[in-house]
This record gives structure tokens, C-alpha cells and sequence, in this order.
């Protein structure tokens, strides 16, 4: 037999469940749903609990960042226009809350695509056996002609595309993000890794205008950023560029003597993943601010966040 004794439990302190501080409350709780509702009502209804609460105070911070007049800039990746979204980003263009957009490259792919023909994002599983995947010719030729052309006029990459379709023949362009962009004025950045996107696979690709046109477009982007005090950046769907190319645009406009440093940073994904994390929660954040983590179907999550905001800025004018 083991010499060790259970430990006697007659000597454990206690104290009052009713003196405690605990984290969650009834006051917090959800409130059940009435047919008919609205949408104000329901979200009133959520919880003040975890990612509920979190929502919240995200919309919240992008109301008070546009009632006075804050920096707002958006970061997606490509599946963001693959789900449909769209729609929601040219309304929150239109209602001036969104100053700035950043994209992956390629955003500016399915951008296209959808200007000109209305629909995007092949099946890589059935084009790639054949060597066919990312070959479709007009995306590959346009493209990569309005970004050679943005060089030579020494403009940014997201402007040279968004230019090209709001003055061609593009069919559905009224949903295109990037001919929106131009026609408003707002600065839609582009920032590429040669080698990821289909027009990299094309003839006409040209690497010194693709790195011309994207690197000027990271300085635009870092001019967005050098004015996000008591601003809002969301990373909504990318992974790896955006997150990257955010913490390298904070070092920079900090190094340039920019005081940035009380804001509010995003991360909108299916997982949480340790880059956006990193790169877009936590380290932008350490010398003030608030980083705030969301996770979810883009599809559901953004709707739901655009929505809530637009609902807190109707509130807000009520009350003024």
C-alpha cells in the first residue's frame, strides 16, 4: 500500500457566493425574440456575453470613429467579394464610413471578373489537371494592361484597375469595389506577392510594374494609417498579406514620427489564426488601443457588423 494520505479538507477557507465578483451576470443575458421585430430590437436582444459583446463594441467603435470624423480603413482578401459582399462594402462607401480599402491581390482578380462578366472564382479542382486553372484571357490581359499602365503614369496599382473599369465596357460594373473606389475618391490599395495570383501566369505580366504600381500603393496605405488615431482597421478574410503588410505600415508612420497609438484594430476570420492575431490584435495595440478578435463565416459576421453600425449611427442622429 502507498503511503500517501488523501489530503485532509476540514482546513479549506470559504466566503460568500453572494459577496463574489463574478464575470457573468443575468443582467447580461440574451432576451427572447418577438415576431416582427427589427433589427435594432435584436440587437438589443443579444447577450452582452463573449463574441455578442465583442460585436457590439466593435460597432460601436466604428460609430463614435465615424461621428467624429476618425480614419476607417478595411482590409480584405479575396474571398470577401467570393461570398458576396460586395453590395454591403459599396453602401458603407457611399454612407462615407469607409475611407480606405486594402486588398490582397487577389481581390482585384474577382473584382474584375465580376465587373465584366458577373460571375468569378473558377473550380481550380476541375482546370487544373488540364493546365488550365487562371486562364482565362481577359482577366490576365486586362489586368496586367492597367497595371502597365498605372506604372507609366505613376499611379498606384488599385487605382489604374478601378480607373480601367469605371471607363470600359464592364457590363456589371456597378458592383465592382475598386471602379467604386475611383469614382468616390477613396483610396483602394492593392498589395501583391508575385507569384499567387492568376495574372502572374499571363504573357503580359510585367514584375517591374506589378512591384512599381504595389509598392506605391504601400505608401499610400501607410499615409492611411500614419492618420488611424482614434480610428478603426479591420482585417476581414486574409491571412497572411494584409496582417503583414498593417504591422509593417504601423512600424513605418511610427518611425516617421506619427502619433498612432490609440485606436482600434479588428480580426474578422473563420479561425483564429496566428498571424492576424499577432499582426492585427495584439502587437499594433500595446502602446494603447483596443484589439478585438471576431470569428465567424464572413458571409454572416460582416452583414451582421455592417448592419449594426449603420443601426448605431441611425440611433446617434436620432438622438442629436
Amino acid at each position: 500500500m502507498s503511503d500517501f494520505k488523501p489530503i485532509d479538507m476540514s482546513g479549506v477557507s470559504t466566503y460568500s457566493l453572494l459577496k463574489r465578483e463574478s464575470k457573468v451576470n443575468i443582467g447580461d443575458f440574451a432576451r427572447s425574440w418577438t415576431p416582427g421585430g427589427n433589427m435594432r430590437l435584436w440587437l438589443q436582444s443579444l447577450p452582452r456575453i463573449l463574441a455578442a459583446d465583442t460585436l457590439l463594441k466593435v460597432a460601436d467603435s466604428l460609430v463614435r470613429a465615424n461621428r467624429s470624423g476618425k480614419m476607417i480603413i478595411l482590409g480584405i482578401g479575396g474571398h470577401v467579394i467570393k461570398v458576396g459582399l460586395n453590395p454591403l462594402i459599396l453602401d458603407l462607401m457611399d454612407r462615407g464610413i469607409l475611407k480606405g480599402i486594402a486588398m490582397n491581390g487577389a481581390c482585384i482578380v474577382h473584382d474584375m471578373e465580376l465587373a465584366l462578366a458577373g460571375h468569378t472564382s473558377e473550380d481550380v479542382s476541375a482546370q487544373i489537371g488540364k493546365g488550365q486553372f487562371g486562364m482565362a484571357e481577359e482577366t490576365g490581359r486586362m489586368l496586367n494592361e492597367a497595371i502597365c499602365e498605372g506604372a507609366e503614369k505613376g499611379i498606384g496599382l488599385g487605382t489604374a484597375v478601378g480607373a480601367m473599369i469605371l471607363r470600359g465596357d464592364f457590363p456589371c460594373k456597378r458592383y465592382s469595389l475598386l471602379a467604386h473606389a475611383a469614382e468616390l475618391n477613396i483610396p483602394a490599395t492593392v498589395h501583391v506577392a508575385v507569384g499567387t495570383d492568376i495574372i502572374h501566369c499571363h504573357p503580359a505580366a510585367d514584375g517591374a510594374a506589378i512591384g512599381k504600381t504595389s509598392h506605391l500603393d504601400f505608401r499610400i496605405f501607410a499615409g492611411l494609417v500614419s492618420r488611424l488615431e482614434q480610428g478603426v482597421f479591420i482585417n476581414l478574410g486574409s491571412a497572411v498579406i494584409i496582417p503583414e503588410v498593417f504591422l509593417k505600415a504601423v512600424s513605418l508612420v511610427r518611425n516617421l514620427g506619427h502619433e498612432v497609438k490609440d485606436f482600434t484594430t479588428v480580426n474578422m476570420d473563420f479561425i483564429r489564426q496566428y498571424r492576424p492575431t499577432a499582426n492585427v490584435v495584439e502587437r499594433p495595440t500595446q502602446e494603447g488601443g483596443k484589439g478585438y478578435s471576431l470569428i465567424g463565416h464572413h458571409e454572416i459576421m460582416f452583414p451582421l457588423l455592417a448592419a449594426a453600425v449603420i443601426e448605431g449611427l441611425a440611433e446617434k442622429s436620432a438622438d442629436l
